[in-house]
């Protein structure tokens, strides 16, 4: 199960992910981990792919569901709200399982204010500022109550750069086994490419040389 993060920030949340590298010969658009549910709300997910295709499915159709009935685009607690109650009516139905996924809903709401939810397969869901679920989800959610603060996401790119951070607690390789996507008010959901990413992994590795640096300066 891979690990997912996900961070509200002041104008921007930030979703990543643990890619798993594919095989040779494998598109690898095909096995993303986040998508868009509407304009306005995005999900990542850890657990089972089918599982979540048909989560995805339905919530996508709730959401323009609601804009026909409603003329406004759903709010993320209502979509995560919706997502919860799917999962927790098959916790108790004859002839069926459990989604095998925990997810991530991140979006803005019509006011402007971003939002960041977390529902795991028993269907509970909670609202949060970080937060990590999937593979090594204890030590990075750790890692992000000790550095998530009003400093650190100060800016979008600081807290792109703490996603990044946070994911690299879990991920060995670096920024070629990272995705990442980042969406703004009133903006559509932004993939960001490997190129991007590997200059915030630059950024970051300088960074702990020049702390490192200093930190030997004080030590002698």
């Amino acid at each position: 199960m891979d690990g997912v993060v996900g961070v509200r920030g002041r104008d921007i949340v930030v979703l990543g992910v643990e890619k798993k590298s594919v095989a040779k010969l494998q598109d690898e658009r095909t096995v993303r981990k986040i998508c868009a549910l509407d304009d306005n709300v995005c999900m990542a997910f850890a657990g089972l792919t089918a599982d979540a295709r048909i989560v995805i499915n339905r919530a996508r159709v709730e959401c323009q569901s609601h804009r026909l009935t409603v003329e406004d685009p759903v709010t993320v607690e209502y979509i995560t709200r919706y997502i919860a109650s799917l999962k927790q009516r098959y916790t108790q139905s004859n002839g069926r399982r459990p989604f095998g996924i925990s997810a991530l809903i991140v979006g803005f709401d019509f006011d402007g204010t971003p939002r960041l939810y977390q529902t795991d397969p028993s269907g509970t869901y909670h609202a949060w500022k970080a937060n990590a679920i999937g593979r090594g989800a204890k030590s990075v959610r750790e890692f992000l109550e000790k550095n998530y603060t009003d400093e650190a996401i100060e800016t979008d790119d600081l807290t792109i750069k703490l996603v990044i951070k946070a994911l690299l607690e879990v991920v060995q390789s670096g920024g070629k086994n990272i995705e990442l996507a980042v969406m703004r008010r009133d903006q559509p959901l932004k993939i960001l490419n490997p190129e991007e990413i590997e200059k915030y992994v630059a950024e970051i590795e300088k960074e702990k040389e020049e702390n490192e640096k200093k930190k030997q300066k004080k030590a002698s």
